[in-house]
């Protein structure tokens, strides 16, 4: 990739966006808009962002690996090797990593997805070559014992008890995806099945690691109180050292059939007080969507179910009084086929069905009746500047940078996403609206007490 600079969306493009074309941009404003987006020799792509408002930096890593790259039978592989990338190398201990951020008064983490897995550090500017020799030593040299491997997998267990055997609504969720996918492992959840997670080993471990933990295989942001060509000298003598690793020949995964069956999943548990509803669909995702999709469908989202503004509130929770919450989502960013949702919760004797009908109904006037230039516009607005308030944080910028960039976007087509959702019409909205939303290709997941009755009668 050759290098580019750009401006940067979050400020003068979001912020022109929110303005009339004759209004200008005070130029001060433009100071932390200059992103430089290149390579280094053995392939690793490099995005930087200065912002010199304050004197902190996060160094970020994104693998292009997740849980849907996961041999067969190997469901938690790539969340457990995050967890074992924090046990040492040939020239660090364990611990040392963690230790050396502390000492700079800095915080770090990592985190597994789907589609890739990142790790981060926010640091003073002065860390930020030492962050890069650790992170970059890592990448080739980490040293698994036996005896770390069998410690790990045991915390991964614990912690696959207390956030998913341990929460009803979780379990629903896992539910969910399972039943919605049918033969992608979008399926398959992130920390694993539980008797797949209890196989995993360290010769696993190692097999995953090899294949996709390379500098071609990995994305570099830092965004912070760092220059471009600092940061360019310091990832040479670091990451720049390591070989080209195997080029990763395309992410091969299963695709999802042609759905065409509703579904539905049931969770009982006696630890529920508030019947839940959810309703998933299968879109698509701002890597696969066809020309405007995904931005239609991030406004359907936010005009449906986005908040207090949202139809689904007014309608539900305010007038008619069925519901104590209702929203929706978007989970636009994948690099295969996504998830529209719906949630919803009855109230005071309002049944689980009276939500589910009223949900219906809501969605089914948006596809009748369309949506109005006002309430469209306005969605247009709370986006954009929702993106703005998030650019405000070094990490939560450098996430939204990895995060497209790793799930096969590019920066130039980030950049453009606050023209893109400006260019959204109202039947756009209408129209992704029919495409994707028919319950009769839909999963919906009930969870309720273990005396209610549940279902579109009940």
């Amino acid at each position: 990739m050759g290098e580019m600079s750009m401006e940067l969306n979050c400020n003068a493009d979001a912020l022109n966006a929110l303005q009339s074309p004759e209004e200008a941009i005070d130029e001060s404003k433009r100071e932390r808009t200059v992103a430089a987006d290149f390579s280094l020799g053995n392939g690793m792509q490099v995005v930087v962002i200065p912002d010199h408002s304050m004197p902190i930096v996060t160094h970020m890593v994104w693998y292009k690996a997740g849980a849907a790259d996961e041999p067969p039978g190997k469901s938690g592989i790539a969340h457990f090797l995050e967890h074992l990338m924090f046990k040492g190398t040939r020239r660090h201990k364990p611990g040392a990593f963690r230790k050396a951020v502390a000492e700079f008064g800095g915080r770090d983490n990592a985190f597994t997805s789907f589609d890739y897995t990142a790790f981060f550090q926010t640091i003073p500017p002065e860390a930020l070559g030492t962050m890069m020799e650790f992170e970059a030593d890592r990448m080739r040299h980490i040293e698994l014992s036996e005896t770390a491997v069998a410690t790990e997998r045991d915390v991964i267990l614990e912690e696959r008890r207390w956030r998913v055997d341990d929460s009803p609504s979780a379990r629903l969720d896992e539910a969910l995806r399972a039943t919605l996918y049918q033969n992608h492992p979008y399926g398959t959840p992130v920390l694993g099945w539980m008797h797949e997670m209890k196989q995993l080993d360290r010769a696993d471990a190692l097999a995953f690691y090899d294949r996709f933990y390379w500098p071609n295989n990995a994305v570099l942001v830092v965004v912070g109180d760092a220059d471009v060509e600092t940061v360019r000298a310091l990832a040479e003598k670091t990451y720049g050292l390591i070989p080209r690793g195997p080029d990763v020949l395309g992410r091969n995964r299963p695709q999802e059939p042609k759905q065409d069956t509703s579904r539905t999943v049931v969770l009982k548990d006696p630890r529920v007080s508030v019947p839940q509803l959810t309703i998933s669909w299968v879109t698509t995702s701002y890597t696969g969507a066809d020309h405007g999709e995904a931005v239609a469908l991030s406004l359907l989202a936010d005009i449906l179910g986005g908040g207090q503004h949202s139809r689904l509130y007014k309608e539900l929770v305010v007038q008619r009084g069925i519901a104590t919450k209702a929203s929706a989502a978007f989970e636009g960013r994948a690099l295969d086929r996504s998830r529209f949702r719906v949630h919803g919760s009855p109230q005071a004797d309002a049944t689980i069905a009276d939500v589910h009908r009223g949900i219906n109904e809501a969605i089914e006037n948006i596809k009748t009746s369309g949506v109005t230039d006002e309430a469209l516009d306005r969605s247009r607005r709370r986006l954009i500047r929702g993106m703005i308030f998030e650019c405000d944080q070094t990490q939560q910028l450098a996430i939204i940078y990895g995060r497209a960039l790793a799930t096969g976007s590019t920066v130039e087509h980030l950049h453009a996403w606050p023209r893109r959702i400006q260019g959204v019409m109202p039947a756009d909205v209408q129209s992704v609206a029919k495409k994707y939303l028919n319950p009769d290709r839909s999963v919906v997941g009930y969870l309720a007490p273990h005396q209610a009755e549940v279902g579109a009668n009940s």
